[in-house]
């Protein structure tokens, strides 16, 4: 398989049946940070609409940043992973701050942002400003292994991304991502999964009864009835009390939870 073969393959099916978002359809920097952040290990069609809603209350870093992490997190709940809004309010502080309001533009600024791995980085570069990052994620890493190491077990992400690199449209890197995306999705739903074969490869541990389900509990009972002292914080989670303390231990170092006098809150 030659670059250009791979190239073309990629952009007819994308002309064909490219998948309609609307993230893709308003590219303002804004958004597009707001949607890498919410597709973090969440399906498409779940941040639809909390991405709708959250850019109607909160159409700027500056928005959001004034917002109190209370409402911030109660408009979250339902997508996971708490860390995430705290993450993306607090970016939204520092880009209010320190960069004038406007989401920076290059993968360098991007990393000293709190949540933004290598990752995020390019995506939000790429799809904001059509900057031709080089980055890999879970659908980009099938369509490569797919056409490339078809025969192999174990492939390195190191392998992957020198391949990246010299087939990237750095005309039109912005499509050429939603195409590479696009394509792995749908084979991943005709053929065993590529990334199987991925040396990064791991499977999600079940959510139900998980650490990861119990933070989300613990966290919609305060955002759903306010604050309350432990024991009442307790009862109304229905969280084991063992299981509670270490929770809530976890939810206060990561600043999502406060206490103040013996009464639990989300923090400031």
């Amino acid at each position: 398989m030659t670059i250009p073969e791979f190239r073309r393959i990629i952009v007819s099916y994308y002309e064909e049946a490219g998948r309609v978002f609307p993230w893709r359809a308003n590219t303002s920097p804004w958004g597009v940070m707001v949607s890498e952040f919410m597709l973090q290990q969440t399906q498409t069609d779940r941040v639809i609409p909390y991405w709708e809603r959250w850019l109607s209350l909160w159409p700027s870093p500056a928005d959001l940043a004034a917002a109190p992490l209370e409402v911030v997190l109660r408009e979250w709940s339902g997508l996971g992973y708490n860390r995430r809004a705290r993450y993306l309010k607090e970016c939204a502080r520092l880009i209010t701050e320190k960069h004038g309001a406007k989401v920076p533009a290059t993968p360098e600024q991007l990393l000293p942002l709190p949540g933004i791995g290598r990752y995020t980085a390019g995506a939000i570069a790429c799809f904001a400003y059509n900057y031709p990052a080089v980055f890999i994620e879970t659908n980009i890493r099938a369509v490569l292994i797919h056409f490339f190491f078809q025969n192999r077990e174990s492939v390195q992400d190191d392998e992957l991304l020198p391949l990246l690199e010299a087939s990237l449209d750095r005309g039109k890197p912005r499509l050429w991502y939603y195409a590479l995306m696009d394509y792995g999705a749908a084979l991943k739903k005709t053929t065993v999964n590529p990334n199987r074969r991925s040396a990064h490869y791991t499977r999600q541990s079940p959510f139900e009864g998980s650490f990861r389900q119990l933070r989300g509990r613990l966290i919609r009972a305060l955002v759903s009835q306010g604050p309350a002292p432990a024991a009442d914080l307790q009862s109304r989670s229905g969280i084991d009390p063992e299981d509670f303390y270490r929770v809530l231990e976890t939810l206060e170092r990561e600043s999502l939870v406060s206490e103040d006098g013996g009464v639990y809150r989300i923090a400031d």
